[in-house]
């Protein structure tokens, strides 16, 4: 079953919106204003946040860019009267990844959120594992407080394996991820890849960077 929170002000709507999304399987949290709906996020997990735009406390897009901040990658439907490209733009720069303009038939909102349950969001601007941090905003990447210099290609090579996170990634992924269809020589992979784990793992004394054997490579803060 998919979970989902609802910040919305709106009584009348939320009531009908819960009600439909528990009728096609998908339970539904609720809050009445953003603090309140930050503070659910902050205790639990879902598949995806709907957050209406106006809203008391602090509004949806003050909302989306705390989630966002804080390393957050769930996806976010954001709920508005607004239907302005420069209202949609303000929400796609705050880090939302989808928008339904009210009033919208409830039939549209549960397609929506069961296409964006699917996926997590590429709008998250920090992505971090043990003490590495990487600011997507900034462009800076840091472990332990202590800034640390890549190259493009290991910048590219290292968002790539924390968006994943503790999956495994494969070589071919990878390579997909850096090169596209044009594929250099067989060794320049492992090239970066040594690269990357000189600048993040061996100044420290934890490694990071692990070589899956027959699957890939994985950031993760233990080698179980």
């Amino acid at each position: 079953m998919l979970t989902v929170l609802l910040v919305e002000d709106d009584r009348d709507l939320a009531d009908t919106v819960i009600q439909y999304l528990e009728l096609e399987n998908i339970r539904c949290d609720y809050a009445s204003n953003g603090i309140a709906g930050l503070e659910l996020v902050s205790q639990n997990h879902y598949d995806a946040l709907l957050l209406d735009l106006n809203l008391p406390r602090l509004d949806g897009l003050a909302v989306c860019q705390r989630v966002r901040a804080s390393g957050d990658d769930t996806p976010v439907l954001m709920l508005t009267a607004r239907d302005k490209i420069s209202d949609k733009l303000l929400g796609f720069d705050a880090g939302t990844d989808d928008y339904l303009v009210k009033p919208f038939a409830i039939q549209e909102l549960v397609v929506r959120v069961r296409a964006l349950a699917k996926r997590r969001s590429g709008q998250v601007r920090m992505l971090s594992c043990g003490d590495l941090q990487m600011d997507l905003t900034t462009k800076t990447l840091t472990r332990q407080g202590l800034p640390i210099k890549l190259s493009p290609t290991c910048w590219t090579l290292l968002e790539t394996l924390l968006r994943a996170s503790p999956s495994v990634v494969s070589r071919q992924q990878l390579e997909q991820a850096l090169w596209g269809d044009e594929i250099p020589d067989s060794n320049s992979l492992k090239v970066h890849l040594f690269h990357l784990r000189k600048a993040i793992d061996m100044p420290f004394d934890t490694p990071l960077l692990h070589t899956i054997a027959r699957q890939g490579f994985a950031i993760k803060a233990d080698n179980g």
